[in-house]
């Protein structure tokens, strides 16, 4: 039987791909826990970790119809980023995959009546919610380097409820397989940016900078109750917090949160630096340890009201 071994909801926001030195002097001299964040991320869970596979929920895959797994054996070239490409450019990549793990999602989804379909076309883009995670965390050697990584497509006709189902879909094809796999939810929180006349005068991590004082209060509610391993009032409370427009509907943290067991969930978020800004949005890095972090029906239960 399979399981899952760590999960995090990570931001991918495109200054971690900055060199240090422009970092440093766009946050005001000191570099942004978003990159720092993930290079302790590297060494204290991702090296050490029992895993197989990584599942990105990549929140910059939109997708329409159904949410998309990739089954390719693998995926390399040079990556530019067509939204920011002064920002990263000419990225070589090279992720071996999962077809085994794709396939049995699909075919699950199949049975279960929830639209999500394996795809290995060629020439299916890839996104840098995936890769630049995959930078930091699967490139390079040791233990991580070489391992497959696949990534999910946020639907973006989904509403909370699939994308529960469709993260509920992804964890019991987990625990059908031979398989360790650590699940990654790629986004960001509260998602406006500043207009362009202002963005680069709000550049700094510092909270003071996301776009507005309630977005940045409802942020902090919800990553207090992650931490608190409160995920039944982050999905109940989902209505509210869309007003803040969440990255991707906050499709790629429901899917995750979704194959660890939606509501009945109780696993504690660890906060690996500190809540930041991306001009205007709200970013973190949360990872929630097993044994907390299982397939669904494994998973504590949360604390009552």
């Amino acid at each position: 039987m399979g399981d899952i071994t760590g999960a995090g909801l990570l931001s991918h926001a495109p200054v971690i791909m900055f060199p240090e030195p422009a970092r440093i002097e766009a946050n005001g001299g000191s570099d942004f826990t978003l990159a720092t964040g993930l290079e302790q991320l590297r060494r204290d869970v991702i090296d050490t970790a029992d895993y197989d596979t990584v599942v990105v929920f990549d929140s910059h895959w939109a997708t329409t119809t159904e949410a998309v797994i990739t089954a390719h054996p693998r995926r390399t070239g040079l990556f530019t980023s067509d939204e920011m490409p002064a920002a990263i450019s000419g990225l070589p990549y090279d992720l071996p995959g999962d077809p085994e793990l794709a396939h049995a999602v699909a075919a699950l989804a199949e049975e279960r009546k929830v639209w999500v379909a394996a795809n290995d076309d060629p020439h299916l883009p890839i996104h840098y919610a995936t890769l630049n995670l995959w930078t930091y965390l699967g490139r390079g050697v040791g233990r991580a380097a070489g391992k497959p990584w696949v990534s999910v497509s946020v639907c973006q006709t989904a509403t909370t409820e699939d994308f529960l189902r469709i993260g509920e879909i992804v964890g019991e094809a987990v625990g059908g397989l031979d398989r360790k796999v650590l699940l990654l939810a790629s986004g960001g929180l509260s998602h406006r940016f500043w207009p362009l006349s202002e963005l680069r005068n709000r550049m700094a991590g510092d909270p003071v900078n996301i776009v507005t004082a309630e977005a940045r209060a409802a942020d902090e509610q919800r990553i207090a109750w992650l931490e608190a391993g409160r995920h039944d009032r982050v999905i109940r409370t989902m209505p509210e917090y869309l007003r803040y427009a969440p990255e991707g509907r906050f499709g790629h943290y429901l899917m995750l949160a979704g194959a660890l067991g939606g509501e009945a969930c109780g696993a504690r978020g660890r906060r690996f630096g500190t809540y930041e800004n991306g001009i205007g949005t709200g970013q973190v890095h949360l990872w929630f340890d097993p044994p907390a972090a299982r397939p669904p029906g494994r998973c504590q239960t949360p604390l009552a009201d």
